[in-house]
């Protein structure tokens, strides 16, 4: 007599490899729309806050739910507040993702003068900058006075003399933001500037960011 029990078990398992992998794609996908987003730091902008390297997960909720295919938001909460680090679709090309610190919200008038940055008339202190060039005045160190749009930010990078920022290309739209940067989970010295440097630098791992 023919034993023909093995080819339905065979079948059996090939679908349930295939459904397994099909819901871990959905989970994955829906965790990377709605909960958690990775982000790798491939530039300085942010230094010395975020360094070449940084592999950093963005929470997609903090400032609401938003609909993957327009970037409005359907769920809204507070939006970002000052100091937030946030990933966001690029203004001039949305094809590309950046992160920058938000040092205006809507409504504020900014101004920089000599690299100093002023909010509705008053001195901002930010102990989280870099000047790599502090004697010198560049293009970006000077801005005039700029009110910020409704449902627009205001981003610069802590790398002020390093930072293709809102100083240069304008304000954040809201349905850019993907949302706050939360934490390191990886980070990676390349070694580009010192080969003596290559590794895992242990002491960002976990990192919150603030």
């Amino acid at each position: 007599m023919n034993d023909d029990t093995n080819p339905p078990k065979t079948k059996s398992v090939l679908r349930e490899y295939v459904e397994a992998i099909i819901v871990a794609l959905i989970l994955a996908l829906i965790i990377r729309t709605f909960v958690i987003l990775p982000f790798t730091i491939p530039s300085g902008s942010m230094e010395p806050t975020l360094l070449i390297g940084d592999y950093l997960l963005v929470t997609r909720f903090s400032y609401g739910v938003q609909n993957p295919f327009t970037g409005k938001y359907i769920i809204e909460r507070q939006g970002p507040q000052y100091g937030d680090i946030i990933v966001f679709k690029y203004p001039p090309d949305t094809s590309q993702n950046f992160v920058k610190r938000v040092v205006g919200l809507p409504g504020d008038v900014l101004e920089v003068r000599n690299k100093q940055l002023y909010r509705n008339g008053e001195p901002v202190s930010e102990t989280y900058i870099r000047h790599i060039f502090p004697n010198r005045i560049l293009p970006l160190d000077n801005m005039p006075p700029f009110t910020v749009p409704e449902d627009q930010y205001f981003g610069m990078g802590d790398n002020r003399d390093n930072s293709s920022d809102s100083r240069a290309w304008g304000t954040i739209p809201m349905e850019n933001i993907y949302g706050k940067a939360w934490r390191l989970y990886w980070s990676w010295d390349s070694g580009e500037k010192d080969r003596r440097g290559e590794g895992l630098r242990f002491n960002r791992l976990l990192k919150k960011l603030e």
